[in-house]
């Protein structure tokens, strides 16, 4: 039976606040040659909620997010005296599987260890993770941004459990208090620790960018930055440019979307110049985003290393990985966005930007070679511009996945879609209404049509009554053509197309006004 703590039991303000005094200023832009005085360097800590059935050393279910507050807990994830961890083999494989596909080292020998700290969201007082022997160590991803692609090196990858979350009320003239949901303690958190790589706050983003597409294809995490999913600490400081030493780091956190992390780590590449030209010490500190005032507010110094006490957990054996374990898992690795995207170019002959937007996803991706299959004849370029233009219209319209877009209209679907614009049944006006349509009632293409009346009218007497029609009808723009202003004939054609519903052959009906334009 779910144990129904609604633990939201009040704690100590002054243990669930902050405890040292947040101070903030206003960082105006300065001049190209203050902030070319200074190089910037920049280190990103990643976490990725694992998506296993169960959570990291218990077997209550990971899926937290709807469930009522504390009802997905047990002794274990409640940090009772005397119980004991048993490791989740799903979340080390899908570790092993990230550290892999991020070209890392996979150590034949890992433990885990003790972290130890008091938040009021640690449910032991420590945190089961790992320290100085992770899954993988040593690997590196290429980020290209501003037109330059740098490789930014990975630290390391390894395996922790996520804390409680606690949600903070105030009192109208009171103290306030805080609540405790335990749902979340204890989900499989993957960490992945970059190199101080990078050098710009655009880097930063499309690191990250680029590491939410590479887990979503391994399917390992949903890695949604606004649900938490997903999570970002950055690490920045400066330094004399053409020095290469390491001054102190300030961590920022708080950060829920990719926009929000380049814009705290723009602002904090302003405040930490500004800082040094006054003379000002930068010191190792943690600040959070404000997002609503787009500045970093101070929230207590910065911990080492050595604050937190690691020592290896005595409940949890270490882990052994052979090379039949490691060649296991490596073989499962999916044609990963990179690799696919060269793949798109070579083989369907696709831009450079149209393979990107095809590729970012895995689901919309594999769609899009669905449709392809479904007719062998089909241009590339034009199912390209379907998916990444129309279907995606919809997909973000309706909020949904390409998985719920499939249901409808499925690959075959669209593939009927593109051939019949392609060989005149309908333009490209009306399809777009067909395929709305599609999605609307899950039927054909071509059921649409016939039943909607929507074929479109080729026959070319047919438009030219139409034409003369709209021509006695408009004498002024006939006259406004005559006399040379070309954007008269738009507006014309414009007209039989309204008279039309949209069905006329467009460049017809351009051509057969045209013609009687100069008869006349």
């Amino acid at each position: 039976m779910a144990i129904l703590l609604y633990l939201f039991t009040p704690l100590v303000t002054a243990v669930a606040r902050p405890i040292c005094p947040c101070y903030t200023y206003k960082v105006n832009f300065m001049t190209n040659a203050t902030t070319n005085k200074y190089e910037t360097v920049i280190g990103l800590e990643v976490h990725a909620q694992l998506a296993t059935a169960s959570k990291m050393y218990c077997r209550c279910a990971s899926d937290y997010a709807d469930a009522p507050p504390n009802s997905r807990v047990c002794p274990v994830c409640l940090g009772a005296p005397g119980v004991l961890p048993v490791i989740n083999k799903k979340a080390v494989e899908f570790t092993m599987l990230t550290a892999l596909a991020l070209n890392c080292t996979i150590a034949p020998h890992s433990k885990f260890d003790r972290k130890n700290y008091p938040y009021p969201d640690l449910m032991k007082g420590y945190q089961i993770s790992q320290y100085d022997e992770p899954i993988g160590r040593q690997g590196w991803v290429d980020v290209t941004a501003d037109g330059r692609t740098r490789r930014i090196g990975i630290t390391r990858v390894h395996l922790e459990e996520d804390v409680a979350k606690l949600l903070h009320r105030d009192e109208i003239g009171g103290p306030g208090y805080s609540l405790v949901d335990v749902n979340r303690s204890g989900v499989p958190l993957m960490e992945i620790v970059s190199e101080p790589d990078m050098r710009t706050p655009e880097e930063a983003r499309q690191y990250l960018q680029k590491l939410r597409s590479i887990l979503r294809y391994l399917g390992v995490s949903v890695a949604n930055m606004e649900e938490g999913s997903f999570r970002c600490d950055a690490n920045i400081s400066l330094r004399p440019r053409g020095e290469t030493g390491f001054n102190p780091k300030v961590e920022v956190k708080n950060m829920n979307s990719f926009r929000a992390v380049f814009r705290a780590l723009e602002y904090e590449e302003k405040r930490q110049a500004r800082d040094y030209d006054a003379g000002v010490r930068i010191r190792q500190e943690t600040r959070g985003w404000v997002d609503d005032k787009d500045e970093t507010v101070s929230q207590r110094s910065k911990e080492f290393a050595h604050d937190y006490r690691y020592f290896p957990e005595p409940d949890l054996p270490p882990l052994e990985f052979d090379d039949k374990w490691i060649a296991r898992i490596r073989a499962s690795l999916p044609e990963l966005p990179e690799a696919r995207q060269a793949r798109f170019m070579t083989d369907y002959q696709l831009s450079e930007y149209d393979a990107s937007l095809l590729t970012a996803a895995r689901d919309i991706a594999d769609y899009f070679e669905s449709v392809l299959s479904a007719d062998m004849k089909l241009s590339p370029k034009d199912a390209a511009n379907w998916v990444a233009g129309e279907v995606s219209r919809i997909i973000n319209a309706a909020g949904i996945d390409i998985a719920a877009f499939a249901e409808k209209v499925p690959a075959a679907a669209l593939a009927g879609l593109i051939t019949a614009t392609g060989r005149g049944t309908v333009n490209t006006a009306t399809a777009k209404t067909v395929l709305d349509e599609m999605w609307r009632t899950g039927k054909g293409a071509e059921a649409i049509i016939a039943e909607k009346g929507l074929a479109q009218i080729s026959d070319d007497a047919a438009i030219a009554a139409m034409a003369a029609q709209i021509i006695a009808d408009n004498p002024t723009a006939v006259a406004d053509y005559k006399a040379g202003k070309e954007q008269s004939l738009k507006f014309l054609v414009g007209q039989l197309m309204k008279l039309s519903k949209g069905r006329a052959n467009p460049a017809a009906a351009s051509d057969i006004i045209l013609t009687k334009l100069k008869e006349g």
